[in-house]
């Protein structure tokens, strides 16, 4: 159930992982792009899935044909537009939308700044013209690129400095462990920007200590092997390090067997600041109210759970105090 004297708060969606079906069928036609199928029906199954994948590169393949239809700077512009549009019909009172500008430059040779441009732009565009939810963008370094097309990535998402509230490594954890990207982040971090980092999903718990201890990260995307190491577990409850918790993702990408071995209850349950997001809406395709009205009690979640984790997400929002208050404050007049 979703509290609603709380702000509705999404801290971990990818906006290249959230392209509505039909902007990928009509962008595609567009540009001349050969996609899988030429209606919304048979092309549904080529990029949304409904059942556990065989892993997470398998899931990761569904990627493939929304980046692809990203032909120029205006289709990532709408991209980013709908978005936005699309969070406020969920009734998203804040959202974090995260992207690799590099990812989405890749299958047309864009250039990975000129994305960041049109990222910001349609999100600004999309807010002027949406009244009652808050954006901040968060960019991706996607450490499956190596150690240098990564310092290429920041330099593009740089020159949108003041537009970008954080920054985010994501991609092939187990063999690209978060150690070699201190430098980038180091940078990040001197830029201003709030760090939450991919840990723990396909790598075990010295991915999460490298995130905290060598990126500077405040908050770890899904962490699902914490519990693996006690010391971990309590120095995340004593630090106040967030978690985004994406139930429906970790189901579809196998990460976890199901709904009811998810560690999300537990963290609840043991004062980690444990939050519920939708991580790929265009993959897996859910809303935030899927995730706390289904997913949550298929995972176990009472209503005091849910209601802990939205009082986390506010706490750990890449938000300054002031800022969160006001979401509150709009919530009470609303109320």
């Amino acid at each position: 159930m979703i509290h609603t004297d709380l702000p509705l708060i999404d801290l971990h969606r990818h906006l290249d992982g959230n392209l509505r079906l039909e902007t990928i069928l009509e962008l595609g036609q567009e540009h001349g792009i050969d996609l899988p199928a030429d209606n919304l029906e048979d092309l549904r199954p080529h990029i949304q899935v409904s059942e556990p994948e065989e892993d997470i590169i398998a899931y990761f393949q569904k990627f493939t044909w929304m980046v692809s239809v990203l032909a120029d700077y205006e289709a990532c512009r709408r991209v980013a537009f709908e978005n936005v549009i699309d969070a406020r019909a969920e009734g998203i009172d804040y959202i974090e939308l995260r992207f690799s500008p590099w990812f989405m430059a890749e299958p047309h040779n864009l250039d990975p700044a000129g994305v960041v441009e049109a990222v910001v732009d349609g999100v600004r565009t999309a807010q002027r013209e949406t009244e009652g939810i808050r954006v901040n963008l968060i960019g991706i370094i996607s450490r499956t690129y190596g150690v240098e097309t990564g310092h290429k990535e920041l330099n593009a998402l740089l020159t949108q400095q003041s537009a970008i509230a954080g920054l985010d490594l994501a991609g092939d954890e187990a063999n690209f462990p978060a150690r070699l990207f201190v430098e980038h982040f180091r940078k990040a971090r001197a830029a201003g920007w709030d760090i939450t980092v991919h840990a723990g999903e396909s790598a075990g718990a010295e991915s999460v200590w490298e995130a905290l201890n060598l990126l500077g990260a405040s908050r770890i995307g899904h962490g699902l092997t914490i519990m693996d190491d006690p010391d971990l577990v309590d120095h995340m409850r004593k630090h106040r390090i967030g978690i985004e918790a994406n139930l429906t993702s970790n189901v579809h990408t196998n990460s976890v067997r199901s709904y009811a071995v998810h560690p999300l209850k537990t963290w609840l349950e043991m004062g980690l600041l444990a939050t519920i997001n939708t991580d790929d809406p265009g993959i897996s395709p859910v809303t935030i109210r899927d995730e706390f009205e289904v997913a949550a009690p298929a995972a176990g979640l009472t209503l005091a759970d849910t209601r802990q984790a939205q009082l986390n997400a506010l706490e750990v929002a890449f938000l300054s105090m002031d800022e969160k208050q006001a979401l509150l404050d709009e919530k009470k007049a609303a109320g």
